[in-house]
């Protein structure tokens, strides 16, 4: 029966690739928003590990998560960097990172911190980051630079860099007088640091020596910079490591009420969540959209079959005078549109993995965001056997449609 169903439906090859290929991209859509979905959250939950809090200037916690860890958008204010001494001072505090951000390098965030990021910053399961090539930056005009920096600008340790004024894609305003040296590249981290330049915070500062309003005033040397006081006034955001997890949501509610000056103290798990939840009702409604349209594939392939059904009807009456009795004919149609739905099932997985390798780099070039190619998980599998099966209960229809007609209603038809 596999055979002749098969046959059946290479004989009406057009309109059957046809079904298969709407069948095809309606589960592209609803596999392919799943797939995304899942691959995102898992980038953005992936990105930061072992930090139990992230203090910056008073705005929302997802703003503040947005700019300090995943470099998206700007933030409103910056911390005094009194206020950031004072807090890492106190009590419970095991280690603090300092962020500092508003400069670039060719299109690339440029991220003033200390030698603390290096040991302290971890992602993933707790993973910390690791050199790929060099060491970490014990000098003012040093910089290590993440591994998409590296592979893009094609950069190796003793290279030169400079930074240009602002966080725009293009600049002309650069701190061409003071060049960095590079000497480290991190390895590949499928996070936003691959897409990041780290400097020291004097380093920072130190370039922005003679500059005025966004405008430099005054060009200095190496030497002239380094003899002047580079404490930073201020500083974007800093991560907190403390001692013991339980004191994270006592010093979250006294940094909240800094009387010094207006802070945020937030904590990465619950920002995420909060994250999720602002973007559940677009998450549904997309789903929503890619559930249509599977129903529209399916009622596309009903139409296709119970079309062709009126045709065919000379067809199963000489199959049933060939002894094919009504649940044979039942069978067949059932078969066939089984058959159908498969075949439109592994079109559009083979779309939807064609797509993922072809977009993967371009978000993890452009956004750092980390899609993997792999096997589709156990809710996948889930969604496409349930595809599966509304396409066999969808042929149920014209099989028992064909189980009506009689021998001798097939054989009246007059051509």
């Amino acid at each position: 029966m596999l055979s002749l169903a098969f046959n059946s439906l290479w004989a009406r090859r057009l309109t059957a690739g046809l079904t298969v290929l709407a069948i095809a991209i309606s589960v592209v859509l609803l596999v392919g928003v799943h797939k995304v979905q899942s691959e995102l959250k898992d980038s953005f939950a992936r990105t930061i590990s072992g930090t139990d809090l992230i203090v910056g200037a008073r705005s929302g916690q997802i703003n503040l998560l947005l700019y300090s860890v995943f470099r998206i958008g700007n933030p409103t204010n910056n911390i005094s960097w009194a206020s950031y001494q004072r807090i890492k001072n106190q009590q419970g505090v095991a280690w603090t990172v300092p962020l500092s951000l508003g400069d670039s390098h060719q299109g690339y965030r440029v991220l003033g911190t200390s030698e603390d990021y290096f040991r302290h910053y971890a992602y993933g399961q707790q993973q910390p980051l690791a050199f790929a090539e060099g060491r970490p930056f014990a000098d003012t005009f040093e910089a290590v630079i993440g591994a998409e920096v590296a592979r893009r600008l094609g950069y190796t340790p003793g290279d030169e860099l400079v930074i240009a004024h602002g966080a725009g894609n293009t600049s002309f305003s650069l701190h061409e007088d003071l060049p960095f040296t590079l000497v480290g590249i991190l390895a590949p981290t499928g996070t936003p640091v691959d897409r990041t330049v780290h400097v020291r915070l004097d380093g920072l500062e130190a370039i922005h020596l003679g500059w005025q309003s966004g405008r430099q005033t005054q060009q200095l040397t190496p030497e002239q910079a380094l003899a002047a006081r580079l404490e930073p006034a201020a500083i974007t955001a800093f991560l907190v490591g403390l001692e013991n997890r339980v004191l994270a949501f006592g010093l979250q509610r006294s940094i909240n009420n800094y009387r010094a000056e207006p802070l945020s103290a937030i904590l990465p798990g619950a920002a995420l969540h909060e994250l999720w939840g602002m973007m559940s009702l677009a998450e549904q409604a997309i789903a929503l959209i890619a559930l249509f349209v599977v129903v529209a594939g399916l009622l596309g392939m009903l139409t296709t079959l119970l079309a062709g059904l009126s045709a065919r009807r000379r067809e199963l009456a000489i199959l049933r005078s060939l002894g094919a009795g009504p649940r044979h004919l039942f069978g067949l149609l059932t078969l066939e549109a089984a058959l159908l739905t498969l075949l439109g099932m592994a079109l559009g997985m083979a779309l939807l993995y064609a797509a993922l390798m072809v977009s993967a780099p371009l978000l993890q070039a452009h956004y750092g965001l980390r899609l993997s190619v792999g096997l589709p998980s156990y809710e996948e599998w889930r969604l496409l056997a349930a595809i599966w099966l509304a396409g066999i209960v969808t042929g149920l229809l014209p099989a028992a449609q064909a189980f009506r007609y009689s021998l001798n209603d097939g054989m009246s038809i007059r051509q």
